[in-house]
């Protein structure tokens, strides 16, 4: 980013906040005095000046929040210009003034903070549209702390304020784009309750799909390897390395069968800062983890670490060891085992990931079996499967089709078909297995 650049965004950060800060401060002496009723005289006064006061120290820490992210550029060193070229694309942003003409189809989930809708646009496109929730906890407990809606309504749109800046500076393709961030009145809530609206490219498909029918190689490849090359980028991104706090699988949605991350507003861009080893202490539920501080102070490498062991347990736990190619399992074993321990660092986790998939696009892992049969005229049902009344799978050759065919009592012959999946460079047919 340019000094030019950074300059103007620092000096509309700083505007926006002295803006905003005035029409609070407006509204507290406009109108919480008249909303104060009985709570007449000096005590009143000095109770409601010493509310106001916290709430606006409040605003500063927030807005002292957001300009890290402004002014920490640390440059692109590792080749992510292009990456960010062919992230960005060339989609047309939506402004405020699409709104009016937009249509909530469905309520996608909300949560302490936000309220995410889909929506279609006036094009037919359909985005999530993000947004504070007025009915959620962080936006009740301030009105119970502060009673004072506007004001409450900037301090909780901080954090999409935060997102809406993350997800602009953050490009990867496991990340979910922005297509706008806007501050505006809207119409498709109520035109007195000012906004933060955040749009992102299509994500509809939630990650707490069942993924337990997808097999094994789009496991690994689209969710496990997708997030490892994520985490990877997170460890070395333009802000520095970043931290997913609330690291959860609903953080997570599956678009056109790829992982993408969609919250951001518990990210951290700063490694943790010490003086001793304990204060490098990574605590999971089951685990706790002590790394060595180093001698500049900071708990070195503890971001990347966090997501790595939360990706162990939240994702390759479940996914990665069921159903894996028999000639791959040692190389899933030791992924699990040294993630499992944090003996590699995401670098080292993304080798052993690339081998396993060099492996399984290759087709080395098969092994060449004899006495199956390449045809049949009577189906039968299987899970997972790509249909329901059928056995459907994906494979590398006829010889995987076979190792498959095999290994299931029913079948006794198969057929291949010139439909292809992910790998389709690679040569990997269906499979429908007959008996």
């Amino acid at each position: 980013m340019s000094s030019t650049r950074t300059l103007f965004l620092v000096s509309s950060c700083l505007a926006l906040t002295l803006i905003s800060l005035t029409l609070v401060l407006k509204k507290w002496h406009l109108g919480l005095r008249e909303e104060g009723g009985g709570d007449d005289g000096p005590d009143a006064d000095l109770k409601l000046d010493l509310t106001s006061e916290k709430l606006i120290q409040q605003l500063r820490e927030r807005q002292q929040e957001l300009l890290p992210f402004y002014l920490n550029s640390t440059g692109d060193q590792t080749g992510n210009e292009t990456l960010n070229e062919e992230v960005l694309g060339s989609e047309q942003g939506i402004g405020c003034s699409d709104l009016s003409g937009m249509t909530v189809v469905d309520l996608l989930g909300s949560g302490y903070t936000k309220t995410v809708l889909k929506v279609l646009t006036q094009q037919g496109s359909a985005v999530a549209l993000k947004s504070v929730n007025e009915q959620g906890s962080d936006m009740r407990t301030c009105l119970e702390d502060f009673r004072d809606p506007q004001g409450c309504q900037e301090l909780v749109s901080f954090k999409l304020r935060k997102e809406v800046i993350l997800l602009q500076r953050l490009k990867h393709p496991n990340i979910v784009e922005v297509r706008a961030g806007k501050n505006e009145k809207s119409t498709l809530v109520s035109e007195s309750v000012s906004l933060i609206l955040l749009f992102i490219g299509l994500c509809l498909s939630k990650m707490n799909i069942n993924v337990n029918v997808l097999i094994w190689g789009e496991k690994f490849k689209s969710v496990c390897l997708g997030l490892v090359r994520l985490l990877q980028y997170l460890s070395r991104s333009p802000l520095g390395s970043v931290a997913l706090l609330d690291f959860q699988p609903r953080q997570f949605i599956t678009v056109s069968g790829e992982l993408k991350l969609t919250d951001l507003d518990d990210a951290v861009v700063r490694e943790p800062s010490c003086r001793i080893d304990s204060d490098c202490l990574l605590q999971f539920p089951l685990r706790n983890f002590t790394l060595p501080c180093s001698s500049s102070g900071v708990c070195e490498g503890l971001n990347q670490l966090r997501n790595l062991y939360n990706a162990y347990r939240y994702f390759f736990i479940y996914l990665l060891p069921h159903q894996a190619p028999a000639l791959l399992k040692p190389l899933v074993e030791e992924i699990m085992n040294t993630t499992g321990e944090l003996k590699k660092n995401v670098e080292e986790t993304l080798e052993d990931f690339e081998k396993v998939l060099h492996e399984y696009k290759s087709g080395l892992h098969l092994q060449n079996l004899q006495g199956v049969k390449t045809a049949g005229d009577m189906d039968y049902r299987c899970w997972p499967s790509y249909e329901q009344q059928a056995c459907v799978l994906s494979v590398h050759n006829a010889l995987e089709a076979a190792h498959i065919c095999s290994s299931h009592p029913q079948c006794t012959s198969f057929s291949l078909s010139r439909q292809r999946t992910w790998t389709a460079n690679f040569g990997f047919d269906n499979l429908k297995l007959s008996k």
